[in-house]
């Protein structure tokens, strides 16, 4: 067994960076600071579209066809949730793989509908104005619901990452934070991009997103 690098840096950024700015989200909503909010969701817009464009080009653990297995794969995964044994997966596994996937979903739904979206105050999206107030009005409640479905989706997630440790004697945080797992001597490392091509596809990101809300 020894330390294997299995988790680049930008994936690791994304990561907790999506985790505090849920949370900055939720609190900016409850406290009704608006243009707070809708720069959390354009920053939040701008991390989901780098994540998918480097889940086709980036480190081998960050590509989706590496880590997305067959519903079945997952299911028969989750099967033997309760055997204990050592973690010797590289990156995902098979059902953790699929609540990524599920979790970009909503995001993507929570920050694109955001876009249109508005309070019936002062208020609108950037780009409410492309759609008229009735489908803003429809989009505003899809924005309201969707969140609903993160909020599960997070509990889940936490409720599987404790479960992998009390179960499987298994800690899925701390390779998230240190980029590292202890891994047999015989398992190839996996292959990691270097980190300037993530800071070029935030950037070309971060440039669809500022071209949307000055459309």
């Amino acid at each position: 067994m020894q330390p294997m690098k299995v988790w680049d840096l930008p994936v690791r950024l994304f990561h907790w960076s999506i985790v505090v700015l849920i949370l900055a989200a939720w609190v900016s909503q409850e406290l009704n600071w608006m243009n707070l909010h809708m720069l959390i969701g354009k920053t939040i817009l701008t991390l989901v579209l780098f994540r998918i464009a480097w889940g086709f080009i980036g480190s081998d653990t960050a590509r989706f066809l590496r880590f997305l297995k067959s519903p079945l794969a997952a299911f028969r995964h989750l099967a033997h949730i309760r055997r204990r044994e050592p973690d010797l997966e590289v990156g995902h596994n098979a059902a953790g793989g699929w609540m990524v996937l599920v979790m970009l979903a909503l995001l993507c739904v929570q920050a694109g509908t955001g876009l249109f979206s508005n309070d019936d105050g002062n208020n609108e999206g950037p780009l409410m104005h492309l759609v008229g107030k009735d489908r803003s009005d429809w989009l505003s409640h899809i924005h309201s619901l969707n969140f609903n479905f993160i909020e599960i989706v997070i509990l889940l997630h936490v409720v599987a990452i404790t479960a992998y440790a009390v179960l499987k004697r298994q800690n899925l945080v701390r390779p998230m934070v240190t980029g590292t797992k202890v891994m047999p001597g015989n398992v190839p490392a996996p292959r990691l991009v270097n980190p300037a091509w993530a800071v070029l596809t935030l950037a070309v990101a971060a440039g669809v997103v500022i071209w949307l809300v000055r459309l």
